[in-house]
């Protein structure tokens, strides 16, 4: 008895694979730029975690969650705070699919 062959899913991008529907996908894509964008401005700082943290008006563990890339524990109205708290405008564009 012979069995078939089954392809494995391929995506057009991590997020794809990582969600549910195109949706959340791009949810999770703005996410993780956002939070990658504000990882840098906290790295190129030269502040500690509990001096970004004062700043930002989050606690040090939530910047180690931040820093270590944690998307799922941040909404973007978090992050958007955030950004905020550090002087920084967010910037959101609409591109065609």
């Amino acid at each position: 008895m012979t069995q078939g062959k089954t392809e494995p899913d391929t995506y057009a991008s991590v997020w794809d694979a990582l969600a549910d529907t195109p949706e959340q996908a791009a949810n999770l894509q703005a996410r993780a730029e956002l939070m990658q964008q504000i990882a840098t401005v906290v790295g190129s700082s030269g502040w500690t975690q509990e001096e970004a943290a004062r700043r930002c008006g989050v606690t040090q563990p939530r910047i180690n969650d931040l820093l270590r890339g944690r998307v799922s524990r941040f909404s973007l109205d978090a992050l958007v705070n955030i950004a905020t708290a550090l002087g920084r405008r967010v910037h959101i564009e609409l591109q065609a699919a």
